[in-house]
């Protein structure tokens, strides 16, 4: 290990220290030193908080700020502001003889007050709420801590979904947990109550309105099973809704199947007549709205505290192409292609019972995958960002199909996904998967090198669902090259060969793609010269950084693969290649700054089949939206993907140096005060952010390539700050993942979407890549290797493809932790000095070096 390497670790030990202790909100400004983990927020910082509760790919309910709900998003699309007209808590609590205080168990509401009917009278926002609250986020774990002068007990919200890496089935439950605590700091005993009202969120039937709330029990679970059975079958929502409570003795369990059916505002005003009156409902009108309510009530003796706990939980089976937004095969638009976690449970109060009899393991584990983040002593704008963008595996851009396989969209709209297909050009850029959901990973994989790949080896770069003929559209360059790079990564954490050799005549195929005629590399001198379709969603006509670095990259990893299934020939020919293209890159692109484009037109006819594209610039041999001699923030993200996977530098280490410094010197911009953009905004005024492709010392284009001047995608963002901090640039990478966290700051805009083609875009999952630069450890499953390179007092989160856990490293040595499944080792390196030791760590085990 270099002096310069140890030196750059133990900063941010010290760093990290600085930042272990959170400070309430209102957020750090750029210049602050770190961002505190968790993070905290009050007051208006409250205003656009949504954190999604729900399994990964089954789906969500967000919670609020206030600790209310919103956006739910269970219905198998993406549903911004949607709602049902009643879902909200309420609290009773009664001390001794004293007069009993009744609210919502929100924080009052905050402005804007506007609309049409002022905020009419959904949820009844009339109704008196507690003083204020602070919430307090470190995904998966949420918690809401309330404040009122008038409450005589103490309430606070724990909420939480199951999310445990490396298991997609319990992370996958679609359930949400929600905790309140309620502590008694008086004198006298106290009556305590909650109650959940929510109205049956299930369709209703063309004619009436026959949704039906049924009370049911099971062990230690009490509850509402909201169906509508005179929905068609095949709707869109059918299926069915469960709010549940934990039943532990001595509690008071109180039930309504259904408000009063009455008109105008009659019914939400009994209901809160029968609430406030005594904490308990009932008894039950004879004529039921849909609208069920769940009431849980306990007495706390002086000083004691108690937890009430919720269960929300949903089952919806009918995801279709139309429906969530995906591109279909013609014909196929309305074809059913569910979701794995309906095949699971036979609706949702069977996914709810799972939930409460394996509650106590499943909090346990995902309590201690938080831990293990948190503990880290890595600083907190990077966990702070890797934690927040996990979320996006919880919303609606990913789901599981009935047969259990991953997709993603890139990102979500409001009412649909947006840009349909696991586009690989996007999922590329995220390391998240990998290493914390390896079955999903692969399950990219095998879309990528199967149904999406031809027999020529063109990886069209979107799926379509169902999987039929015709694929959709053609090849992306460096959706194919990065593919080829993730699955070596892959590979490479798992140490599976026998995996890699069933992949492998499909991996080769995509790397020699590369050569047909009117292709990338048609004169097989390792550079690509062809027509280059790219995640700006043009084709690169010449030599280029972002697409030539990729193709480096991917002939890279295509070597370690030959060499790993015993295809000497094809590793060999994939290293020549590699070498004469690194060569030529930094002696042609290289302008002594970064890398710049050489922009050759070509004719149509000339252009392979697989790669003609209607997108980009309509002449082939003038072509317009081309990146020329701009600098690109994310022109290395070959090298990237290169550093993530441990496969060295591609080309001349001064060269990317300097390349990385001028992305921070051109591309960074403390201020955008003063920067002039007529494209999509995502960051303005005097915020801080990364933009796209700079100009300032060189002409632009005329008509450059579209998003040029666009500022704030935290996925290059991230990759840009976490190449910079593989490099040793430990003030600029932490700058840039600061000055990105620091504009979602609660107030404007959520902490947990981070937006670009949609919300919650998969690749600001690029953020996990800080984790891997900074935590010292790597794997190399193949050869069993682990290499540790950190200071003294360093502890870490890791992951390999097999298990994770942490490790720490001391003054004499360190200790590898496994929390989960297990660690295969021959080899141990320590700060360069290489150990023997041969075991298989198995969770709950320790390694010591």
């Amino acid at each position: 290990m270099s002096t310069k390497r140890r030196t750059f670790l133990q900063q941010v030990a010290l760093t990290a220290a600085a930042a272990q202790t959170p400070a309430a909100a209102p957020p750090q400004t750029a210049s602050a030193p770190d961002i505190p983990f968790p993070r905290i927020f009050t007051g208006r910082y409250l205003t656009q908080i949504a954190f999604p509760l729900g399994g990964v790919c089954a789906g969500s309910i967000s919670l609020g700020g206030r600790g209310q709900l919103r956006d739910w998003e269970i219905f198998n699309r993406p549903d911004k502001g949607n709602a049902p007209a009643y879902a909200f808590p309420a609290i009773w609590a009664r001390a001794g003889s004293a007069q009993p205080v009744a609210r919502v168990l929100e924080s009052r509401i905050q402005p804007p007050y506007e609309g049409s009917s002022g905020l009419g009278a959904n949820n009844v926002p009339g109704l008196v709420r507690l003083a204020s609250a602070t919430f307090t986020g470190e995904y998966p774990l949420a918690r809401v801590d309330f404040t009122d002068p008038d409450l005589p007990v103490r309430v606070s919200l724990d909420a939480f979904s199951p999310f445990i890496p490396h298991e997609p089935d319990d992370s996958g439950l679609p359930v949400a947990i929600l905790r309140y605590r309620v502590t008694n700091p008086g004198a006298s005993a106290a009556r305590v109550s909650i109650a959940w009202s929510i109205e049956n969120p299930t369709g209703r039937p063309a004619s009436g309105d026959t949704r039906s709330n049924e009370r049911r029990t099971a062990p230690d679970l009490d509850g509402l099973f909201m169906t509508s059975p005179d929905l068609p079958s095949d709707h869109p929502l059918h299926g069915s809704f469960a709010l549940a409570a934990l039943d532990p003795a001595g509690a008071r369990i109180t039930w309504l199947r259904g408000w009063q059916r009455d008109r105008w505002w009659n019914a939400p005003m009994l209901f809160w007549d029968d609430f406030s009156a005594d904490g308990e409902l009932g008894p039950e009108p004879a004529a039921r709205s849909a609208v069920g309510a769940l009431c849980l009530g306990r007495t706390l003796p002086a000083g004691a505290h108690a937890d009430f706990t919720f269960l929300l939980a949903w089952h919806f089976p009918n995801r279709t192409p139309r429906r969530c937004g995906w591109n279909a095969p013609k014909g196929e638009e309305d074809t059913i292609i569910g979701n794995w976690y309906t095949t699971r449970f036979a609706d949702a109060w069977a996914a709810a019972e799972y939930a409460a009899a394996h509650l106590g393991a499943l909090e346990a584990k995902t309590r201690r995958f938080a831990a293990a983040l948190r503990e880290s002593t890595i600083p907190g704008a990077v966990k702070d960002a890797a934690s927040a963008n996990l979320s996006t595996l919880a919303t609606q851009v990913c789901f599981r199909t009935a047969d259990g396989e991953f997709h993603g969209f890139e990102g979500a709209n409001d009412h649909a996904g947006c840009c349909h297909g696991s586009c690989a050009h996007v999922w590329n850029y995220e390391t998240t998967t990998a290493h914390l959901f390896p079955s999903f990973a692969r399950s990219l994989r095998a879309t990528s090198f199967g149904y999406n790949l031809d027999s020529a080896g063109a990886m069209h770069f979107r799926e379509n669902l169902p999987h039929r003929e015709p694929l959709w559209g053609f090849a992306a360059a460096d959706g194919q090259m990065g593919q080829i790079l993730h699955a070596y990564l892959d590979w490479r954490l798992s140490g599976d060969t026998d995996w890699l050799r069933r992949l492998w005549p499909a991996v080769k195929r995509a790397i020699e793609f590369a050569w047909v005629p009117g292709g990338w590399d048609a004169d097989r001198d390792g550079v690509m010269e062809g027509v280059q379709h790219n995640t700006y969603d043009v084709e690169f006509y010449g030599p280029n950084p972002l697409c030539g670095i990729y193709y480096l990259g991917g002939l890279r990893a295509g070597e370690e693969m030959a060499r790993a299934v015993g295809d000497a020939a094809s590793a060999a020919e994939y290293r020549r290649l590699s070498e004469n293209g690194s060569r030529w890159i930094d002696a042609h692109l290289f302008n002594g700054e970064f890398y710049v484009q050489q922009v050759r037109g070509v004719a149509k006819d000339a252009i392979a089949p697989a790669l003609r594209s209607d997108m980009g610039s309509e002449d082939t041999r003038d072509p317009q939206y081309q990146m020329g001699q701009g600098c690109l923030a994310d022109q290395l993200i070959g090298q990237y993907l290169a550093e993530v996977a441990g496969l060295g530098p591609l080309l001349a280490q001064a060269n990317l140096r300097k390349t990385l410094e001028s992305v921070y010197r051109y591309n960074f911009r403390r201020s955008l005060a003063h920067h002039q953009s007529v494209e999509r905004t995502y960051a303005l005024n005097d915020e801080a952010a990364v933009v796209v492709c700079d100009y300032g010392r060189a002409t632009r284009p005329r008509i450059p390539f579209p998003y040029y001047a666009e500022a704030g995608w935290t996925g290059i963002e991230y990759l840009v700050a976490s190449h910079m901090l593989f490099a040793g640039m430990t003030r600029e990478g932490l700058e840039l993942y600061r000055s990105a966290r620091l504009r979602f700051d609660g107030e404007k805009r959520n902490p947990w979407n981070e937006p670009e083609c949609g919300g919650h875009y998969a690749r600001a999952m690029s953020a996990w890549s800080g984790m891997l630069a900074l935590s010292g450890f790597r794997y190399h499953g193949g050869d069993q290797a682990v290499e540790i390179h950190a200071p003294a007092g360093h502890r870490s989160f890791w992951a390999t493809a097999t298990g994770w856990g942490t490790f720490h490293v001391t003054a004499t040595g360190a200790a590898i932790h496994v929390d989960h499944g297990s660690l295969a080792v021959r080899t141990c390196r320590l700060n360069g000095k290489l150990f023997s030791r041969a075991a298989v760590i198995r969770e709950g085990e320790d390694l010591r070096i």
